[in-house]
């Protein structure tokens, strides 16, 4: 039944993917974040909706009328010239084919963020968009939530099936992303029931990163609120929930959770922690040794016996900052820290444009997707999601958000030119006369 319902639900939008092509971004981005067909157990499981939308998509958007350009701006060069330097480390790499095969995937998801800017041409659209991010991410954080408050977080919370963010980790981090997101709905809805139920989603969402029990989530968490706390205006007041919200937490979760979160203070003696270093150490050697790095998909006991201190721990770097560095070098790295960096300078703009109007919701969105860089910046250091959907659908929000403030600018000072304009022709009525005229 699930099957049928999914697949119906699915093909029953390539109609509306045809006439309005935006349409198809949204449903895109659906299937890419929820996964909704691995939750069925047939047929649907195992088919490929994501390519089946972007044929879609593709054929509307040859005929479609409502689009945009992409803007030429610095941070778009800068992000165009890492998605081609990925391409000469991947022809460079130590294993060129699977390096390849990697970055056809990682350019499906380029591709895609890039329609997305193209197709998402006003704040109606955009709002659509970031209520698809949340729903989709929102429905197994909720779930996690209400789960974890059922078995006393004795254990795990995962994500999707077959997903980029299906381990617990990993979900932990892209919660706490949408969480700022779901603050953002909850100030621009006005339906009392819809607030009432993103209030419920934060909650629920929050306690579905403690009951993921990851470490890197921990310290995110802590990253974010203190974020939070710097950017309020009722400091004291902020200071005594995230105080009380931290006891609750360790009052509630059991002991595994207490030892495993300890475990954050004695690294020296967690394996974890000790492999994540020798990874570490790892991407620097490679990068130091090869300008271009090791390439996609290098991380092989091969590899390892060259660089690594310790050959026989071979794992994943776990960190944005050390997989962008292995798999393309410090340039590399240079150019992702770029795009990071200047994608928090155009939301800082947005911010100051709009300080006039605090209560403006391009002020509240902007404030908020700082939040969720600073989400994933300090989860994804423990994490390897450098090629994660969600981070560069953020930064391409933030450029529609910058798009849209300086439409928005411009029409107004459009509008008081041209009022000043209809003022200075408008006659002026005759003064009267003088008495002494008279």
């Amino acid at each position: 039944m699930r099957d049928i319902l999914v697949t119906l639900m699915i093909f029953g939008t390539l109609p509306l993917i045809l006439r309005h092509a935006y349409i198809g971004v949204l449903v895109w981005s659906w299937i890419s974040y929820m996964n909704p067909h691995r939750l069925a157990w047939g047929f649907a499981y195992d088919m490929p909706f994501a390519m089946i939308v972007a044929i879609t998509l593709f054929i509307s958007l040859l005929f479609c009328k409502d689009r945009q350009k992409i803007p030429l701006n610095f941070t778009v060069v800068i992000w165009i010239t890492f998605i081609i330097w990925m391409a000469v480390t991947s022809l460079n790499a130590i294993y060129p084919h699977a390096a390849m095969t990697m970055y056809v995937e990682i350019i499906k998801i380029q591709v895609m963020t890039f329609i997305t800017i193209v197709l998402i041409t006003d704040e109606k659209k955009l709002n659509l968009l970031i209520w698809v991010i949340v729903g989709s991410i929102g429905f197994f954080s909720v779930k996690g939530g209400i789960f974890t408050l059922l078995t006393g977080g004795s254990f795990h919370v995962y994500g999707p099936p077959s997903s980029n963010i299906q381990e617990n980790n990993a979900l932990a981090v892209a919660v706490l992303m949408v969480i700022p997101l779901m603050v953002y709905l909850y100030r621009i809805s006005t339906n009392k029931w819809i607030r009432y139920g993103l209030v419920f989603s934060v909650v629920m969402s929050l306690v579905a990163v403690v009951g993921s029990q990851s470490r890197g989530a921990l310290l995110a968490i802590m990253a974010v609120g203190g974020f939070f706390w710097l950017k309020s205006r009722a400091k004291f007041f902020s200071a005594i929930a995230i105080v009380l919200i931290a006891v609750l937490v360790w009052m509630f979760m059991p002991e595994s959770w207490h030892e495993r979160m300890n475990s954050i203070n004695n690294y020296q003696e967690d394996l974890s922690a000790m492999s994540r270093l020798n990874s570490w150490q790892y991407s620097i050697n490679v990068a130091n040794d090869r300008i271009t790095g090791a390439g996609l998909q290098s991380w092989t006991k091969s590899s390892f016996a060259i660089y690594a201190p310790n050959p026989d721990w071979v794992f994943v770097a776990h960190s944005i900052y050390f997989s962008v560095l292995a798999d393309h070098g410090w340039p590399g790295l240079i150019l992702f820290l770029t795009v990071l960096g200047l994608t928090w300078r155009n939301l800082s703009h947005v911010i100051r444009g709009t300080k006039d109007d605090p209560s403006s919701t391009l002020n509240v969105l902007a404030r908020m997707l700082q939040v969720s860089l600073i989400a994933y910046m300090a989860g994804g250091a423990f994490l390897s999601l450098s090629y994660f959907d969600l981070p560069w659908h953020l930064i391409a929000i933030a450029l529609l958000l910058s798009s849209i403030h300086k439409r928005k600018r411009q029409e107004k000072e459009a509008d008081m030119m041209s009022l000043m304009h209809k003022k200075s022709k408008s006659p002026q009525p005759a003064s009267s006369q003088s008495y002494y005229d008279s």
